[in-house]
């Protein structure tokens, strides 16, 4: 770990993060990719020191309330959070502030906070986004070794659903070979839909891969599941978009199970659900805090 001065958090379209680097340890992750200029090991976690201070300043400068997002980029959950408790200072900034709040995790420990997200959620909107990717409890403890596992995910997404604070999940990524089964889409999907999930994020049925994360899951994979690189190797190449070849199949039943339960499905509609600030009725708050 290591502490980095930063002059603004809030990007243009009011995203944050708050570290940069991770300890989930995630064989698939995106953020390792050599574009993103990291100039620190992935796991040697830079913490933005100054970020609750400048969050506020930004806040502050803002002429109305809107939805503020993060996770995109670094889990705001990582373990380091329960010692610098970042991520709940700047939450409590965006409550204190009457703003609204979209943040994605893969930890359970979220529920930490869940004092603030169902304040947040009783004045404007809280959206909690929660990725889930691995039905099979023991393969998600290799393809996702240090976070919270599947079900304890959606047990925390079953916490959110009875508090009334809408949720979301990414279903992403589904790595060809390894989980791109009916079964696993199947088994998610059950969680979604007991959780009551607002909207499910599933961009293809695939992973990306590209220098840096390449290199990184190409090593788990010589590890995990001896073999498997040659066999993505054959049928990808160095391609970007390595898709299922079952992803027709799997799309066809994620299309389905969604329509029929009313969920939201094309990234779309579940981005401009999340991205739209909603000021709940005074009264009615005044109501629900009394409860």
């Amino acid at each position: 770990m290591h502490y980095a001065e930063y002059k603004t958090i809030l990007s243009a379209k009011n995203g944050m993060n708050l570290y940069r680097g991770c300890t989930h340890g995630c064989i698939y992750c995106d953020a390792r990719s050599v574009c993103y200029q990291m100039k620190h090991d992935f796991e040697d976690i830079e913490v933005k020191q100054n970020a609750a201070a400048i969050l506020e300043d930004q806040l502050q400068r803002r002429r109305r309330p809107c939805m503020i997002g993060t996770g995109a980029m670094c889990d705001p959950y990582i373990p380091l959070e329960e010692e610098l408790r970042l991520t709940r200072r700047c939450i409590e900034l965006i409550e204190r502030y009457g703003f609204g709040l979209a943040i994605q995790t893969k930890s359970s420990r979220i529920l930490r906070d869940f004092d603030l997200l169902k304040a947040i959620n009783n004045r404007a909107k809280c959206v909690v986004q929660m990725t889930l990717t691995t039905y099979d409890e023991a393969l998600c403890r290799v393809v996702e070794p240090n976070v919270s596992t599947t079900a304890e995910r959606f047990a925390a997404l079953e916490a959110f659903r009875d508090a009334g604070i809408p949720t979301v999940v990414w279903l992403s990524p589904i790595l060809p070979f390894i989980n791109d089964t009916e079964t696993n889409l199947r088994g998610i999907l059950d969680y979604c839909v007991r959780a009551k999930v607002r909207g499910i994020l599933c961009f293809s049925f695939g992973v990306t891969l590209r220098e840096g994360d390449r290199e990184y899951f190409y090593a788990k994979l010589d590890a995990f599941f001896p073999g498997m690189k040659q066999k993505y190797i054959r049928a990808f190449g160095n391609a970007y978009e390595c898709d299922s070849p079952n992803k027709t199949r799997l799309y066809e039943i994620f299309r389905d199970e969604c329509q029929r339960h009313g969920i939201l499905y094309k990234p779309d509609d579940v981005f401009e659900y999340m991205h739209k600030f909603e000021q709940k009725d005074l009264q009615m708050t005044l109501f629900d805090m009394a409860d």
